[in-house]
């Protein structure tokens, strides 16, 4: 599912290109910091400037959870959050609370199955099947947050695939390399398959690298 954004945002997004703000956000459980962590790593890796925070809610499993990554091609002055290009939802909670905030012209990307997503205008809004395409094509609904990597990667164009091959190879456990790569490969081609079937909002405006 996919909502149109409106073209006269897109001079919006191409004004903040020197300065990337990103939020991640769902639930205690869905591996949003690991992802954050691997979009940081993978940026950094491109010489690219990067400050990456984390916020737990009050549980491990269950409760709020929230990353944040800034990359920037200049050096980063104010480490906080303030306006986000992308926005990533994984639970209804986090749609609710964070996706009106993505700046106008920005990226909100969503898990189909978790979330019932609202009108955004003037941002591109795009739902996909994380969790239903872990579950279904790898067995592991915990890779979710890998697929969704993947296609952000896609839809963003803010770091490439490689780079974030590279970071996950580097940060995860040998044993578990295998199955991450392909999650992140999945997400990348649905995301491919988006863009050329020329969905609704397929053709929105996308926050330059």
């Amino acid at each position: 599912m996919t909502e149109p954004a409106a073209s006269a945002a897109a001079p919006v997004a191409r004004a903040a290109a020197a300065r990337h703000e990103v939020r991640f956000s769902g639930a205690g459980g869905q591996g949003i910091i690991l992802a954050a962590t691997l979009l940081a790593d993978a940026a950094v890796a491109t010489g690219r400037e990067v400050v990456a925070t984390q916020n737990y809610g009050p549980e491990a499993r269950g409760g709020a959870s929230k990353a944040e990554v800034i990359v920037s091609d200049d050096e980063i002055d104010f480490p906080e959050v303030t306006a986000p290009v992308i926005t990533v939802c994984l639970s209804q909670e986090a749609f609710d609370a964070y996706a009106g905030l993505t700046v106008p012209g920005g990226l909100v990307v969503y898990d189909e199955r978790l979330v019932r997503p609202s009108t955004l205008p003037e941002r591109r809004v795009v739902g996909l099947p994380f969790t239903e395409v872990a579950e279904s094509e790898l067995g592991k609904a915990i890779a979710a947050n890998m697929v969704m990597l993947g296609a952000v990667s896609h839809l963003s164009g803010l770091v490439d695939f490689d780079a974030l091959a590279d970071a996950l190879r580097r940060r995860l456990p040998a044993r578990i390399v295998e199955l991450n790569l392909k999650a992140l490969q999945l997400g990348c081609d649905y995301a491919t398959r988006l863009d050329a079937a020329g969905e609704p909002g397929a053709d929105g405006p996308r926050p330059p690298a």
